[in-house]
């Protein structure tokens, strides 16, 4: 897990154009790899020593997606009512005799499940146990794993606080860092488009006029980026792997061309190569900020810094 969001716009600030960008080749020996990594900060140390090449950011960005994608398939097996209640009463018996062990980080490594999630499902048998007659809602639940110590099974608490705290890709700790970080990364476009003396309206702006489903950036007038026309800009705090660009195609990508023409798209983390392949289409990737910017009415922007 990230030990901070402090600091990240200067890391940022400093990335090159195509420094980030890896092959599909290469994508897909770092998915084979962590295939048999746990959600931990040890894991991320082992994946930076296997691929030193690539910045940390970018790494947990890849892990995060591939992991997540693996507890997609595996959810329908951890799911099963018989499976939970079985995780339940083990859980349940260990804590009688072993109190003090991470019984649900133990459990959750052994099963092959996300601490985070394993803590979810824990919880929500704990409620159902003791109301057993009402089930409890999605505002009591998600509260106590945003905060364990609504939890009244004091050890309980603890458990599941051991998990939500050491797990790098789910959970409510990791849901407020990705949502600061991505607050981040669209600060720090804005500011880059006020250094280049570029005119913009943010998504803020766009909404307050009544757009809905808009890029973060709409550029009040067009630029040119390696020869593409830009009307808007789009900022992802992520990697952007096969899965996640196709489904930004089709959910936002290819709507935002329909309505504004073509546009930019900036994976701060970096991207699969081959999937700049769109530029004709309307669609420019980059994992940075763009250094050679032409502004359509007032020639080659510059940086005032």
């Amino acid at each position: 897990m990230m030990d901070s969001v402090s600091g990240t716009s200067a890391a940022v600030a400093d990335k090159r154009v195509n420094q980030m960008q890896i092959c599909r080749a290469e994508y897909r020996a770092i998915g084979r790899f962590v295939e048999q990594l746990r959600p931990t900060r040890q894991s991320m140390k082992t994946l930076q020593t296997q691929f030193p090449h690539l910045p940390p950011s970018t790494l947990l960005s890849i892990f995060s997606q591939e992991y997540q994608k693996r507890m997609k398939r595996s959810m329908p097996r951890h799911h099963a009512p018989d499976v939970i209640k079985a995780y339940y009463q083990r859980y349940r018996s260990e804590a009688k005799t072993r109190p003090s062990a991470p019984l649900l980080l133990e459990l959750a490594h052994q099963v092959d499940l996300s601490p985070a999630l394993l803590a979810r499902l824990m919880v929500e048998c704990f409620l159902e146990e003791r109301q057993a007659s009402v089930a409890a809602s999605r505002h009591v639940l998600n509260n106590m794993l945003r905060e364990p110590y609504l939890i009244p099974d004091l050890l309980l608490a603890k458990h599941v606080e051991q998990c939500t705290v050491n797990d790098c890709c789910y959970g409510p700790l990791v849901d407020c860092i990705k949502h600061a970080i991505g607050l981040e990364h669209e600060d720090l476009l804005r500011d880059k488009l006020r250094e280049t003396n570029l005119s913009f309206l943010d998504e803020n702006q766009l909404r307050a006029k009544g757009y809905d489903k808009t890029p973060d950036i709409i550029l009040e007038v067009p630029i040119a980026v390696d020869g593409h026309i830009v009307h808007w800009i789009e900022s992802k705090a992520s990697f952007g792997d096969d899965h996640s660009h196709h489904t930004y195609l089709n959910e936002q990508f290819w709507s935002y061309c329909n309505r504004f023409g073509p546009g930019l798209v900036i994976y701060w983390y970096g991207f699969v190569s081959e999937l700049d392949c769109q530029r004709e289409r309307g669609i420019l990737l980059r994992d940075g900020f763009p250094s050679d910017i032409v502004s359509l009415c007032q020639g080659p922007a510059r940086s005032r810094v």
